[in-house]
């Protein structure tokens, strides 16, 4: 069991800010260090650290519930989890690898943009992943797509990483394209993203593919993602859908995000 930290929140009264924004203190030594949610370097450097923030103290329940509607949604089909090959982006230190394994999918590659990641995954969670890369995928090569593609994934999965900037929608884009026809598709986002007044680029890109031909909806469900430090519910939305078309190249064009 990897040691427990001090952890301490900043005043409520102090702390009206964004996701991306928000801190807290963790006690190292008798000094307190200043770490944003988002700092997942220096988070997934301290095993233990994320769960004992996410999962025990603001009551994270994204993995759970995401593998939950898309094993719901598989035998519907009268599919099995077994039979997934999943590409996991934005995988961090492994925490919807753990989930998904316990469900029986038989291949899991893991994707991230910091090296912090994949060594956390592979400290906590060795036996989750199948392989991991620290790649953005926003500069695929040539060669590295047809090395993923020799997966032959046929499940997308990205939990608690997608529309604040860790995962651009040109990285989910690329990740999308490896799903054939028929795929599956299961991630989570925040609930605004689907708000017609939000014109942030991800939203728009979120929207014009949940409408468009290349992916059928299956479960779509609000539920609660975490708490805030305050104990304020966030909610999410939960997705589970199928590609129905491959997605073209002029797509991510097509939704004025890129």
């Amino acid at each position: 069991m990897p040691a427990r930290h001090l952890l301490q929140f900043p005043p409520a009264q102090g702390h009206d800010l964004s996701q991306t924004e928000a801190y807290f203190y963790v006690i190292e030594g008798g000094e307190r260090i200043k770490l944003r949610f988002h700092d997942y370097d220096d988070i997934f450097a301290r095993p233990g650290l994320y769960e004992q923030l996410f999962y025990d103290r603001l009551k994270c329940t994204s993995p759970q519930k995401v593998c939950e509607i898309l094993q719901s949604s598989l035998a519907a089909e009268r599919k099995s989890c077994t039979e997934l090959r999943v590409l996991d982006l934005g995988a961090g230190n492994g925490m919807m690898a753990e989930a998904i394994r316990r469900v029986g999918a038989a291949r899991v590659v893991g994707v991230d943009i910091i090296p912090e990641a994949r060594e956390a995954a592979y400290r906590d969670r060795p036996a989750a992943y199948d392989d991991y890369w620290v790649q953005d995928f926003t500069a695929l090569t040539a060669a590295q797509r047809e090395e993923l593609r020799d997966w032959n994934f046929d499940c997308l999965t990205s939990v608690a990483a997608l529309g604040f900037g860790d995962i651009p929608p040109a990285a989910f884009f690329e990740a999308l394209r490896l799903i054939p026809d028929g795929g599956w598709v299961a991630f989570n986002i925040k609930e605004t993203f689907l708000d017609h007044n939000d014109d942030t680029g991800f939203s728009r890109f979120v929207r014009e593919l949940i409408f468009s031909k290349h992916l059928q909806v299956c479960r779509l469900e609000r539920y609660v993602h975490r708490v805030s430090m305050e104990g304020v519910p966030l909610y999410y939305y939960a997705l589970v859908g199928r590609v129905t078309t491959q997605v073209p190249a002029s797509f991510l064009a097509s939704t004025g995000v890129a």
